[in-house]
């Protein structure tokens, strides 16, 4: 009987041998790839059915615990009975303590009344969800916030990012200062209207004024991710003081970015100073350039962001006005404001330069 199994595991070893032979490190390389790809896939897609679910399941449960308060009249206690009676049922589960039965009531209070953000909020983590829930409360802002996770894929961290640098009012409320609507088609422009912002935070490349622009570009450039994180959601980087030659010419361009959703071009110009129009029509003549000698033929018209220190709305106005290119204008800040509170408890410069004149004498 040994004997026949040892001849099987023999003729065993001597077909995948000859199979190994027959394939090459190419060809399997790519089949194990394929493989892998389809698992992944296959695992991601578990996982976020497993979190649709989940947001399903605690929006049912806030709406069970809100409706029998109301009917029963029953008080806070009732949270922290469930939670123990839960604990016991379901020991190996965790999502079931006092503080995420509260949070589970007040997420069904919050979207209850809102078909749309009711089905929205499935789609994203129940870690993100607490995260907007606790850190906004305009309804319009969480809406924003929630369909910017959706469709940009932010991680946690990268949301709670987006909403300290307050991206919402950056991006949505305020007055942007660009000629998208005229040199763009509709449903292009809406799109590089949301991708631009009226003032970007460049707090995280630890520069305060006053700088060269060369060195904001080189710090962009070597935080290129965050600077990536700031711009938005879609950029890729191509290069710094992009070279585009011409018969009698080189001209070089700060900043070029390609655009993957708007798929185009995008080229950013630095200036430290306030805006001037000649800024204007410098960015012009540069987008003129790439559209002529870099851009490829199944890609849009390249478009241009100017960010300056500071801007001036009736003038970027006027300095547009007539321009044929997408050009978009915008502030940035190197450090953040302080907040208002504690502007009040610091002393002002004319007070601290008297105490330090006070103390020599």
């Amino acid at each position: 009987m040994s004997e026949k199994f040892n001849s099987v595991d023999a003729k065993t070893k001597t077909d995948v041998n000859i199979l190994e032979n027959n394939i090459t490190n190419k060809e399997y390389r790519q089949f194990l790839d394929e493989i892998k790809s389809k698992i992944n896939s296959s695992r991601i897609s578990a996982a976020k059915k497993i979190s649709h679910e989940q947001i399903l399941l605690y929006m049912k449960i806030g709406e069970l615990i809100t409706k029998n308060q109301e009917k029963n009249d029953w008080g806070k206690s009732v949270v922290e009975k469930l939670s123990k009676d839960l604990g016991k049922e379901y020991p190996s589960k965790s999502g079931f303590s006092s503080r995420n039965l509260w949070d589970m009531r007040r997420f069904y209070i919050e979207y209850k009344d809102n078909p749309i953000l009711r089905q929205l909020v499935a789609e994203i983590p129940w870690g993100h969800n607490l995260l907007i829930m606790n850190t906004t409360e305009d309804i319009k802002e969480k809406e924003y916030y929630i369909k910017a996770t959706i469709e940009n894929g932010w991680t946690r961290n990268v949301l709670n990012l987006q909403i300290k640098n307050n991206t919402y009012q950056r991006q949505v409320l305020s007055q942007k200062t660009h000629n998208f609507n005229k040199t763009l088609p509709k449903v292009m422009a809406e799109q590089a209207d949301k991708t631009l912002k009226d003032v970007y935070v460049l707090d995280f490349l630890g520069l305060t004024e006053p700088v060269l622009e060369r060195e904001i570009e080189n710090k962009m450039i070597e935080k290129v991710k965050e600077s990536i994180l700031e711009l938005g959601y879609g950029f890729a980087f191509i290069g710094n003081q992009y070279k585009i030659s011409t018969e009698t010419k080189d001209y070089f361009i700060d900043l070029l970015f390609y655009h993957r959703k708007l798929k185009c071009l995008v080229a950013i110009e630095l200036k430290i100073g306030e805006f001037k129009a000649e800024f204007a029509g410098k960015m012009n003549l540069y987008l003129n350039l790439l559209d002529d000698t870099v851009r490829q033929k199944d890609e849009n018209n390249s478009i241009g962001i100017i960010l300056c220190a500071e801007k001036d709305s009736f003038e970027v106005e006027y300095a547009l006005r007539g321009m044929e290119k997408p050009i978009g204008v915008a502030e940035f800040k190197l450090t953040k404001e302080l907040p208002s509170k504690l502007k009040d408890t610091l002393p002002s410069r004319e007070e601290l330069e008297k105490a330090i004149l006070e103390k020599k004498e």
